[in-house]
């Protein structure tokens, strides 16, 4: 698994980020039996860059916490039989999977761990689950995605013993 980081503010977690995003992303590839080497990008942002992109692609005019930007189309969520119908799906460098990109507001992260009450290495580890999740084709747009999503999300961050 390639998990390219890239920091547009600084970042002062007080816990090893690079370690928690590469632990949570394999979490999730694991919990979803990913059968490919995979490829993810994930940027960290500040509420300003992260409205101008929410803005930009999404015409939400407001910050958000993350961004998900899936590269691969699934017959549905969590199906991964028709990825190697197309070359254009993986890296032809390292043959990876090239699932997407994560962009997280690094502000957010500690809003949201304040607002719920939990650390934000919990809210940091939940955005790239829920992040993750989308780039494997699951989405929350009604009531039955959306539970799916949540027990799945549970799931991962449960077994990595990231609790709220």
């Amino acid at each position: 698994m390639t998990l390219n980081i890239e920091e547009e503010v600084i970042v002062d977690f007080e816990f090893d980020y690079k370690k928690i995003a590469e632990l949570t992303v394999n979490g999730a590839l694991d919990e979803e039996n990913f059968p490919f080497e995979a490829e993810v990008s994930l940027t960290l942002v500040n509420n300003e860059r992260i409205h101008e992109i929410n803005k930009e692609f999404r015409e939400i005019d407001r910050p958000t916490d993350v961004l998900s930007f899936p590269l691969i189309e699934y017959a549905g969520a969590g199906n991964f039989d028709k990825i190697e119908d197309s070359d254009d799906n993986f890296n032809p460098d390292t043959g990876e999977a090239m699932l997407g990109d994560i962009i997280i507001s690094v502000e957010k992260v500690y809003e949201q761990a304040e607002c719920y009450g939990h650390s934000p290495m919990r809210e940091y580890a939940f955005l790239i689950t829920h992040s993750m999740l989308h780039l494997m084709g699951y989405d929350h747009m009604t009531p039955e995605e959306a539970s799916v999503m949540e027990q799945k999300q549970k799931n991962i961050l449960d077994k990595l013993g990231i609790g709220r």
